[in-house]
C-alpha cells in the first residue's frame, strides 16, 4: 500500500538548501515574539486599526467592517462583559456561527485579559456540557441562531448565557427561559470608548488566549490552550510564507469554531492588514461567485471542499479568478491534481500539524502530494519514529529507545518539546486537562529525559525529504498480513463518479484475524451507486486485499467541523444490517461486483455475520 496515490508528482527536485532558505525565514518570524512579552492579540488588533483603520476587516455579505470599526466593537463589547464580571484570566465561552459578532465577542474578550472557548454550536446533551465544564467556563455567549442546542441541554442553565441577537433570523428563534436575552440590548446602548490596557495589565504572550476544541472522530473533543504568541506567531509566519499585503483578500468559509479559520486565515489577515470575505458556511454554488466578486486571493482549504468543489460539472469560466495561492491540509494526490488541471497551475502550500501541535511541515515547493519537506533533520524538531502497525506499538531498539525512520518507512510523526523561558516555537501548550497532555507526551524517546508531543499521525518520506501523510494510528488495519491504509484507499477510490464522500475503515470479520476493509460512501444528488463498476475501480486501483469487502451507502454524512464522516459510530455498527437502514453490499469475487447483504453472499464469500447477527 506504500504507493497508493502517490501519482502526478511533478518533475525534477528542488534543492535542499532552496528550500531550508524558506523555512528559515518562517523560523525567524516565529521567533520575534518571546514568551514572557507583555504583547496580546488585543495589542495587535489596536496597532493595526490605527495602521489600517479605513481599510475593510471584515466583509460579511453586502456589509463591510474596517479595522476602526472592528475595534470600536471590540471596546463595546468587552464594557458589556466587563460591566457583567469577566475580567483578567476568565474564561467565557463562545458558541456562534461565522459573523461579524463572533469576532467582536472574541476581540473584546482579549481587550480585557480573558479566554475565549470556541464552541462547537452543533453540539448539544452530553458533548455540550462536556465542553462547557472542560473550560471552566464562567459564562456564555451564544448567538441567538444557536439556542436549540441549549434548549436541548437544560443542564446548561447552571451557566450564565448571554444571548446575541441574530438580525438574519427569518423565523422565530427557539424559546430557552434560561438564556438572558438583554446582553443584546446593553450592547446597543454601550459606548465604543477604548478600553483601557490595564484591564490586561500582566498578561503575557505565552499566556492562553483560546481553547479550541481538537476535532477527533472518536470520543469526546479536548479544550487545546491556544497562548497570544502562538497565535500571532502562526500569522507572522503565514504573511512571510505566502507574501501577504494589505491588499489580499482572504476567503473564511470553514466554521470559526475550528482551528484553521480562526487561526491561519484571521491571525495573517490582521498582521498584514489584509480583508477576509466571511461566509457563515460553506456553498459549492457560491464559492466560484464569492471569489470572483470580492476579488479574493487567499483561500484555506481542507481537502474535501476541494473535493466538493470539482464534483460540479466543468464551467468554462473555471479558470476566471483572481486566487494566486491555497493553503490547507488534507488534499490527496489525485484531488490535487485534477484541481490544478482545471483551475490552474497556482501555488498550494499543503501541511500538516493540527490545532494543539508543537511541530508543523509545510510544502512551500509545491510539490504535489507532499505535505511538506524536512531539508535537514537537524534544523527541524520534526522526527518519525517506527510504528507496528500489527502490533499496535512503537519500535525500540536494545536499549529500549524509539527508533527513527529510514526513507520510504512509515511512522509517527512527533515533535520535540521545547521548554525554554526565552523560546516560544516548539512549546507543547497541551490541553485543560492534565491527564490529556500527559497522555500526548511520549519520554525517554532518544534519550533519557527528553519529551516530544506524539501527534497520532503516520506519515513517510522520501529520498528528497518530502513528507507524505499516510494515516491516523489506528485507522491503518492489518488484513491477510497485509497492511492496509484507509487514507491511502480512499484516495484512490475517491473520483468514483457521483461520489461525494468515502470514509475507509476496518471492521472485526469473526474467526477471522484483524480487520476487513469497509466503506461507507455518500452519494452526490441524484447519483446512484453502481456496485458493479465500483468493484471495477478497485480492482484498477488497489491491491485485492485493500478492496473493501463491504460497502454501505449512506443517506446523509454525520460530519466532523473538518467535514470527515465520524469512523467511531461506523465501525461499532459494522456490517450488521439491523444496526442501519443504509442499503449494504458484500464483495463478490465470482461475479465480479458488489451484492445486496444477505447470509447467502456472505456464506458463499467465506464469512459469518457480524458479531451478535446470528
Amino acid at each position: 500500500m506504500s504507493d497508493l496515490g502517490m501519482t502526478g508528482q511533478v518533475p525534477g527536485v528542488v534543492s535542499r538548501e532552496h528550500t531550508q532558505q524558506l523555512l528559515d525565514r518562517r523560523a525567524q518570524a516565529a521567533s520575534a515574539i518571546k514568551p514572557a512579552d507583555l504583547y496580546t492579540l488585543a495589542d495587535r488588533l489596536e496597532a493595526r486599526a490605527a495602521a489600517f483603520a479605513e481599510r475593510d476587516l471584515l466583509v460579511i455579505g453586502e456589509r463591510r467592517y474596517s479595522y476602526a470599526e472592528v475595534d470600536r466593537e471590540a471596546n463595546r463589547y468587552a464594557a458589556v462583559l466587563r460591566a457583567r464580571g469577566i475580567g483578567c484570566g476568565d474564561v467565557c465561552a463562545l458558541a456562534m456561527e461565522n459573523r461579524a459578532a463572533f469576532f467582536f465577542a472574541w476581540f473584546g474578550l482579549a481587550k480585557l485579559g480573558a479566554v475565549t472557548a470556541f464552541i462547537n454550536y452543533h453540539l448539544a446533551g452530553k458533548p455540550l456540557l462536556h465542553a462547557l465544564q472542560s473550560t471552566g467556563a464562567k459564562a456564555v455567549i451564544v448567538g441567538q441562531e444557536c439556542l436549540q442546542a441549549f434548549v436541548q441541554t437544560p443542564e446548561t442553565a447552571s451557566y450564565p448565557l448571554w444571548q446575541v441577537d441574530d438580525p438574519q433570523l427569518t423565523a422565530p428563534p427557539s424559546v430557552c427561559d434560561f438564556v438572558d436575552p438583554t446582553f443584546s440590548q446593553q450592547l446597543s446602548q454601550a459606548q465604543p470608548v477604548p478600553i483601557d490596557p490595564v484591564c490586561r495589565a500582566g498578561v503575557r504572550a505565552e499566556d492562553t488566549m483560546l481553547l479550541i476544541f481538537t476535532s477527533g472522530t472518536t470520543g469526546l473533543p479536548k479544550a487545546a490552550r491556544y497562548s497570544h504568541m502562538r497565535w500571532m506567531s502562526s500569522g507572522d509566519v503565514m504573511q512571510v510564507t505566502l507574501d501577504v499585503s494589505p491588499d489580499d483578500v482572504f476567503y473564511c468559509c470553514l466554521p470559526l469554531y475550528h482551528g484553521a479559520a480562526a487561526t491561519s486565515v484571521t491571525s495573517t489577515a490582521l498582521t498584514a492588514g489584509a480583508s477576509i470575505v466571511v461566509r457563515r458556511r460553506f456553498s459549492v454554488n457560491a464559492f466560484w461567485p464569492d471569489v470572483r466578486q470580492h476579488r479574493i486571493s487567499v483561500f484555506q482549504y481542507i481537502g474535501e471542499i476541494c473535493r466538493y468543489l470539482l464534483s460540479r460539472e466543468p464551467q468554462p469560466d473555471d479558470r476566471d479568478h483572481g486566487l494566486r495561492c491555497m493553503l490547507g491540509a488534507g488534499l490527496s494526490p489525485d484531488i490535487w491534481q485534477r484541481w490544478i488541471e482545471r483551475f490552474g497551475n497556482l501555488p498550494i502550500y499543503e501541511g500538516w500539524g493540527s490545532t494543539e501541535a508543537n511541530a508543523n511541515i509545510l510544502n512551500v515547493d509545491n510539490r504535489v502530494g507532499s505535505c511538506g519537506r524536512v531539508p535537514f533533520w537537524e534544523k527541524t524538531n520534526v522526527r518519525l519514529i517506527r510504528f507496528d502497525t500489527e502490533s499496535q506499538s512503537h519500535v525500540r531498539d536494545e536499549q529500549g529507545f524509539y527508533v527513527q525512520c529510514e526513507p520510504g518507512e512509515v511512522g509517527e510523526a512527533i515533535g520535540f518539546i521545547i521548554d525554554h523561558p526565552q523560546i516560544g516555537a516548539g512549546r507543547f501548550e497541551g490541553y485543560t486537562s492534565r491527564e490529556a497532555t500527559e497522555s500526548k507526551i511520549l519520554r525517554n524517546v532518544f534519550q533519557p529525559g527528553d519529551a516530544y508531543w506524539s501527534s497520532g499521525d503516520l506519515l513517510r518520506y522520501d529520498e528528497d525529504g518530502y513528507c507524505y501523510f499516510v494515516d491516523r494510528i489506528g485507522d491503518t488495519f492489518r488484513w491477510k498480513s497485509e497492511n492496509v491504509s484507509t487514507q491511502e484507499v480512499a484516495d484512490a477510490l475517491g473520483d468514483y463518479p457521483g461520489l461525494e464522500l468515502i470514509n475507509i475503515y476496518g471492521v472485526q470479520v469473526p474467526q477471522n484475524e484483524g480487520r476487513a476493509g469497509m466503506a461507507a460512501v455518500l452519494m452526490q444528488p441524484g447519483q446512484v451507486f453502481d456496485p458493479q463498476t465500483f468493484f471495477q475501480l478497485t480492482q484498477e486501483r488497489v491491491p485485492r486485499y485493500a478492496a473493501p469487502l463491504f460497502v454501505r451507502v449512506c443517506a446523509s454524512a454525520d460530519l466532523t467541523s473538518t467535514f470527515k464522516l465520524r469512523k467511531v459510530d461506523l465501525q461499532r455498527q459494522g456490517y450488521d444490517p439491523r444496526q442501519f437502514d443504509d442499503p449494504l453490499f458484500v464483495r463478490d469475487e465470482r461475479s465480479a461486483r458488489y451484492l445486496p447483504y444477505s447470509k447467502e453472499v456472505l456464506a458463499n464469500n467465506g464469512l459469518l455475520p457480524f458479531a451478535g447477527d446470528q
